[in-house]
C-alpha cells in the first residue's frame, strides 16, 4: 500500500515572525498526524528569510513535543555542511527522546548558495565531494563502530533509519550501492525522475538496514473545494519561486488572483516544469492526480508539500489531500 507523508518547510509568511512560523509547524504536524499521514519531515535551509527549519534538529524536537505517534525526519539534512559526528549526536539524542520515530534525510546540496554555504563550513574543500565516505562513517556512528575510535553519545546503538535524498543519478546510484531508502525531490526538480528511480531500483543492494528497494517522491497538494480557490492558494508558491529564481527570495507571499496568467511566458515555462509533479484542485482532481501519478512511477510512498498562506486553508488543503489518499490506497490490491 502507498504510504503518505509530509514535507514542511517550515514557511515565515509576510508580517508573521519565525515564532509563528514554528507554531504554526507544530500546529500542522499535529493533524497531520489526527489524518494519518506516516511521517513528517522538515528540511535544512539557511540564509532564507522565508523558511525556519535553518536549525533543523531543534525544529524536529518541537515537533516531536507537538506530536505522539507520526514519524519524524528531516528531509533532509544537508550532511556536507555539518560533521558527522555532530549530526549523529543530534539525531540520537531525538531518537532518545521520541523512541521509534525519528527519520534521517541526507542530502549534499547546501541548502543555501555558496556565500552562506562558506559561512556555514569555513571553507568548501571536500565538501559534496566527500558525501558518501561521511554517510557511512555517520552509519558507524550509530551502529557504535569500535574502529572510529570514537563513540557517539548519545548516538552509538540508537535505531536511526538513513534515507539519500536526491534530484540527480547521483543520489539514486548511491542509494543503491548502500543500500538504503531513496527520497527524490520531484517536487521542486522532477526533471530525472524515472531516470533515478529505474537506476536505483536495478542497481539496488540489499543492506541489514533495508532487504528491498524502497522509493519516496516528493509531490505538491494545493487543494480545496473549488478548483479557482486551489488555484488562488496555489499562487503564494509561484510567487515564491518565481522571486527565487530572480534572485529576490524573501517571506511568503499572500496569494495573488490571476498571478499566473499575468507573468511572462518564460516565467510561466518555468514555474509549469519544476511545478510539474504537483496537484491543484478539488479532491477529485488530486485522487486523479494521484493516482496517475503512483501507476506511473510505482512509488512506495509520497511526501506531500504545499506552501500556502492562509493556516487554515492550508490545514484544509492537507485534510483534502489524505481523504484523496486514502480513496486511492482503497483501490489499490491487498
Amino acid at each position: 500500500m502507498t504510504r503518505f507523508s509530509m514535507l514542511d518547510l517550515v514557511p515565515v509568511r509576510e508580517g508573521d515572525s519565525v515564532a509563528t512560523a514554528l507554531a504554526n509547524a507544530a500546529d500542522l504536524a499535529a493533524h497531520a498526524e489526527m489524518l494519518g499521514y506516516h511521517r513528517y519531515w522538515v528540511a535544512e535551509h539557511h540564509g532564507m528569510a522565508g523558511i525556519a527549519s535553518a536549525a533543523t534538529s531543534v525544529v524536529l524536537a518541537h515537533i516531536g513535543h507537538a506530536t505522539s505517534t507520526i514519524r519524524i525526519g528531516a528531509g533532509g539534512i544537508m550532511l556536507p555542511n555539518h560533521a558527522p559526528l555532530l549530526i549523529a549526536e543530534q539525531f540520537g539524542t531525538l531518537a532518545a527522546l521520541f523512541p521509534g520515530r525519528v527519520d534521517l534525510g541526507l542530502g549534499r546540496a547546501p541548502g543555501s548558495d555558496q556565500r552562506v554555504a562558506q559561512a556555514i563550513r569555513r571553507n568548501l574543500t571536500g565538501g559534496a565531494d566527500q558525501f558518501p565516505r561521511d554517510v557511512m562513517e555517520l552509519q558507524a556512528y550509530f551502529a557504535g563502530d569500535d574502529r572510529l575510535g570514537i563513540q557517539a553519545t548519545p548516538g552509538a546503538g540508537e535505531d536511526v533509519p538513513l534515507w539519500i535524498l536526491g534530484s540527480s543519478l547521483y543520489g539514486a546510484q548511491l542509494a543503491a550501492a548502500l543500500g538504503l531508502p531513496y527520497a527524490f525531490a520531484s517536487h521542486f526538480a522532477p526533471g530525472a525522475l524515472d531516470d533515478a528511480i529505474a537506476i536505483y531500483r536495478r542497481d539496488f543492494r540489499p543492506s541489514a538496514q533495508l532487504k528491498n528497494p524502497y522509493v519516496m517522491a516528493g509531490y505538491n497538494v494545493f487543494a480545496a473545494d473549488s478548483a479557482d480557490e486551489a488555484q488562488l492558494l496555489a499562487s503564494s508558491m509561484q510567487q515564491a519561486f518565481v522571486r527565487l529564481r530572480t534572485g529576490q527570495p524573501g517571506k511568503l507571499q499572500p496569494p495573488v488572483e490571476g498571478y499566473y496568467d499575468s507573468l511572462p511566458p518564460q516565467a510561466q515555462a518555468m514555474l509549469s516544469d519544476v511545478l510539474s509533479v504537483s496537484s491543484i484542485g478539488t479532491q477529485a482532481d488530486v485522487e486523479r492526480d494521484l493516482t496517475a501519478f503512483v501507476a506511473r512511477t510505482q512509488v512506495d510512498e509520497l511526501i506531500l508539500t504545499s506552501q500556502i498562506h492562509d493556516v487554515a486553508a492550508r490545514k484544509h488543503s492537507v485534510a483534502i489531500a489524505m481523504a484523496a489518499a486514502q480513496a486511492l490506497t482503497a483501490r489499490e490490491p491487498a
